[in-house]
Parts: C-alpha cells; sequence; structure tokens
C-alpha cells in the first residue's frame, strides 16, 4: 500500500492530467532525435542505458512461463560532424550486453534445462559488439529539404517518445530458401522513453540529463534454447534508465561487466564501421567455432 501510495504520488507530481500531442519538425526534430540517441550534442560522450526485466514463454495452449530474469547495459557514444550541404550529423556506435538471470535466485547462470526437451544447454548471454547505426542522422537531405519529425507526448513536466520497430528479415541461420521454406526472422521491439521536457524541447540545453526507458521483445524462440520449429514465442518485458553516471549502475552490473565483460564498459570507437552482430550473428560464429551448444562449459 505504502508503495502504491508513493507511485501514485509521483506520478501525480510529474505528469499532466492530459497529454499534449507534439510534433517537432526541422532542426528542432534533429536536435531533439540527437539528445534521445546519444543524451547529449557533444560528441564521444558515454551514454550507458541499463535495463532489467523478465522473459516469458508463449505456447499455444500452454500457461505462460517465466523462464528468465534479465539484466543488460548499452554503452554508447556518438560521432558529430558536419556537412556543407546536408548541416550536422551524428552517428551513435555501442555495444551492449544482456545477461540471463535465475528467476528463483537472481543469480546468473552458464546452464539451463530446457523443460520442454528435458536437455541442459548452455546459455549464451547476450553480447552483441557492435550495435551502431547504420549510418549517419543528417539534419537535411542531400538537396537542403527537410522532412524530418518526431512525433512525442508531453505530460507535463515529463515528455514520452514511442517507438515500434518491426523486424522481418532472412535468418542468418537459414538456408537460401527461406521465402519458400519459412524461417525467416521475425520479432518486434517496442521502446517507451521519458524525458525531462525542458532539456528535451528546448534545442538550446546541450543534454537531456538522466532519461528512463521502457522495451518490450516480442520474437521467436532464441537460437541457443533449441527449440527447432516448436510452436510458440518469447515476449521479454524491461524498465531502466540512461545516466552518464558509471558510478548509478547497479552493484550486480558492475560486478558482471568487471568479471564477465570488462570490454563492454566502454562502446566502440567513434569511426568503428564493423557490421552489427545480433543474437542470431552470435550464436552462429559461436557454433561454427565451438560445435553443439548443449556443453555447459565456460566459454
Amino acid at each position: 500500500m505504502i508503495r502504491h501510495a508513493l507511485s501514485t504520488l509521483l506520478f501525480a507530481c510529474c505528469f499532466s492530467a492530459t497529454a499534449e500531442n507534439l510534433t517537432l519538425t526541422g532542426s528542432d526534430a534533429f536536435v531533439a532525435m540527437q539528445k534521445t540517441t546519444c543524451g547529449t550534442v557533444e560528441a564521444g560522450v558515454i551514454r550507458y542505458g541499463v535495463f532489467e526485466g523478465r522473459a516469458y514463454s508463449r505456447i499455444p495452449g500452454e500457461k505462460d512461463r517465466h523462464m528468465f530474469d534479465l539484466l543488460g547495459v548499452n554503452v554508447r557514444h556518438c560521432k558529430v560532424s558536419e556537412d556543407p550541404e546536408r548541416g550536422r550529423s551524428f552517428r551513435s556506435v555501442s555495444r551492449e550486453i544482456m545477461v540471463y538471470l535465475d528467476p528463483e535466485t537472481g543469480e546468473l547462470i552458464d546452464s539451463w534445462e530446457n523443460p520442454w526437451t528435458g536437455e541442459t544447454i548452455k546459455v549464451l548471454h547476450v553480447a552483441n559488439d557492435p550495435v551502431n547505426m547504420r549510418a549517419p542522422r543528417y539534419e537535411r537531405e542531400a538537396d537542403g529539404s527537410s522532412n524530418l519529425s518526431m512525433p512525442l507526448r508531453r505530460y507535463g513536466d515529463i515528455t514520452a517518445r514511442s517507438s515500434e520497430i518491426p523486424l522481418f528479415y532472412t535468418n542468418p541461420l537459414g538456408g537460401d530458401y527461406q521465402p519458400y521454406v519459412g524461417g525467416t526472422y521475425h520479432a518486434m521491439e517496442i521502446f517507451d522513453s521519458f524525458y525531462d521536457s525542458k532539456k528535451l524541447l528546448d534545442s538550446s540545453e546541450p543534454s537531456i540529463g538522466q532519461s528512463h526507458l521502457g522495451w518490450v521483445r516480442v520474437a521467436k524462440w532464441l537460437p541457443w534454447l533449441k527449440m527447432g520449429d516448436r510452436p510458440g514465442w518469447m515476449i521479454f518485458n524491461a524498465t531502466g534508465f540512461n545516466t552518464f553516471d558509471r558510478e548509478l549502475l547497479p552493484e550486480r552490473l558492475v560486478k558482471i561487466l568487471d568479471q564477465r565483460f570488462p570490454e563492454y564498459w566502454n562502446p566502440p570507437p567513434l569511426d568503428d564501421d564493423r557490421p552489427n552482430e545480433t543474437s542470431w550473428t552470435v550464436f552462429k560464429k559461436y557454433i561454427e567455432e565451438h560445435g553443439d551448444a548443449s556443453s555447459s562449459e565456460e566459454h
């Protein structure tokens, strides 16, 4: 009851009773996009996107199963440049981890007994390097025009941005005939982000400071689960925050970074041009190097 009352009070003091729909355009939209992506208009400032949540299974005719808890961080910074015709630009470069935790103990797990197959399998935690913007975002088109727009919802002192990203592309683990026999990767990422209204909407403000986020992912089975063509999906749900302050990262995340992923404390160099990695491309490389993922040996 106390927690609910505090949450209600926090919501009431920070959010307006009604939403104001806004659409930024032109240079205002560009600056807001840069700040929501990079946190600041300055180049090379490291920003940590911390999140934690849960992952569930959904199988027709079966009760949803709480499979894992989740803990992760995206570590990024942005390259900033200017073009004579296209104006200002930015490009984010990052790497990220997400680890799977036992939902009962909260401890990181390296092996997992698949309840549908009975097989004990190796857990491949997310360690994607890099996760970069494929191309810079420019202020204007090559002909000098601008079609940038950014829809937002303002709730008093807080402004929200929502985005849905449908994913449908050739599965790197599949063959050449996916359009005929299936297997195409199909998922959706949903992001809801919340910002200080003044810092986001005022183009003269160089930084948005700390912001908060919600993330949902609906996707096919992770490849290391070895679920084959069994029907079903996975649903990921997490909340988190973005900060420039490394000292605000949760203690257990700091421990995981120090012990397991020390290179993920820093983003790639600003000129990084490597192709992006996903759970599927990383798993493909792991199988090609190590073979079957049924072992619980450390990698």
